[in-house]
């Protein structure tokens, strides 16, 4: 019997285990969405509305113009101290030219040791997944559809899988944790094994916005209020880690859990891309989140005029003010404009205290008005 591995917030696995999980554990790999172009149309799909069947290019939150934006996604890799990107989409296979030119720019900036893997389904453009080898691709991750799971030999990617198996890549499958598909997913795991495939990733299932009427329509329930997996889709996932232990496969079988991604690889990311990109007067919480104050313009006041107003009262120094004009506000320490928080009042502006995440798009998660 082999030995099954407790991991991270739940996650469990049974050796090998695919350093890229170890790198998205650290918080250290990017995640670049190529296109929300996908030909396959699963039900369980998490991708969002704004992304999902839409040819837009994310390097983690932060949108590129176009695909030569080469500086943004390397601004974001250097921000989180990437060791790795994964590529993923829709899927990259959709533009595979595109995908190519990525592994290029990212082997050449960062280095051969940089580890690329890419997630796909395999249906379109298989036949170039050599020359995405042939640039760089350390591993690549294939989605079957859940219908062939446990008839592999029929499955339309079949070939796509043994002849990657050829290459210079790591290769593994990826898959949800489906419930009452677990005969089905052991079927897979045996297949994936006997064709010396290193390693199955089984994701716990999770509603989003997009997939919210499917899984629902399957009476399927979140697993307590403050989760958005699916209820039994880890318990379904960790039978079928002891089953695999039972049997002493080959393969590695790592179970990813949803308290992963979040509590683990995305708390890590921003950690590490909040202490390369905080200013002086923004604190860094403990969970990677962003404290600091703001003044809000209003008709009366531009930002140019409140920064000169309060420092020209003598109330703030040059370095202790930063002027956000993209989000048209005044931007201070916490404890500084809790100490003008009574002049400011006098002007009649509005002031609070606000968290928000260190990524590209500066998500709000909490503002506390200072003003009565």
């Amino acid at each position: 019997m082999k030995q099954i591995n407790d991991w991270h917030k739940d996650s469990k696995y049974i050796p090998p285990l695919s350093p890229g999980c170890k790198m998205c554990a650290e918080g250290a790999k990017i995640v670049l969405l190529v296109t929300g172009l996908c030909p396959s149309d699963c039900f369980y799909c998490p991708l969002s509305f704004e992304k999902r069947d839409k040819d837009r290019i994310f390097a983690d939150e932060w949108e590129l113009d176009d695909e030569e934006d080469t500086e943004k996604l390397f601004l974001e890799a250097s921000y989180i101290d990437s060791k790795g990107a994964g590529i993923t989409g829709g899927d990259p296979l959709v533009v595979w030219k595109r995908t190519q030119r990525y592994i290029e720019f990212l082997k050449e900036k960062f280095g051969s040791y940089y580890h690329i893997h890419l997630y796909t389904s395999g249906i379109k453009n298989h036949e170039h997944i050599k020359d995405l080898v042939e640039a760089g691709l350390d591993e690549i991750r294939f989605h079957p559809s859940y219908i062939y799971w446990d008839k592999m030999n029929k499955s339309p990617i079949k070939k796509a899988i043994l002849d990657s198996l050829d290459l210079d890549v790591d290769v593994a499958i990826e898959i949800p944790a489906i419930l009452n598909m677990e005969k089905q997913i052991l079927d897979l795991i045996n297949w994936s094994d006997k064709q010396n495939i290193r390693w199955l990733n089984l994701n716990e299932l999770e509603f989003s916005e997009t997939n919210a009427d499917a899984l629902n329509f399957k009476k399927y329930d979140v697993k307590n209020d403050i989760s958005s997996a699916v209820k039994n889709s880890e318990q379904m996932a960790y039978h079928i880690i002891e089953e695999c232990a039972l049997k002493n496969l080959d393969i590695g079988v790592h179970y990813c859990s949803s308290s992963f991604k979040d509590g683990m690889q995305l708390r890590n990311r921003i950690k590490r891309r909040a202490k390369n990109i905080s200013k002086k007067h923004e604190i860094i919480t403990e969970d990677g989140t962003i404290l600091k104050g703001i003044i809000v313009t209003n008709s009366n006041y531009t930002v140019k005029g409140i920064s000169n107003i309060i420092k020209d009262e003598g109330l703030v120094n040059e370095t202790d003010i930063y002027l956000n004009k993209n989000q048209d506000r005044v931007e201070l320490s916490v404890k500084k404009i809790r100490e003008i928080s009574s002049y400011l009042q006098k002007l009649g502006l509005e002031y609070y205290i606000i968290e928000e995440y260190p990524t590209a798009d500066r998500l709000e998660v909490e503002r506390i008005p200072l003003f009565s």
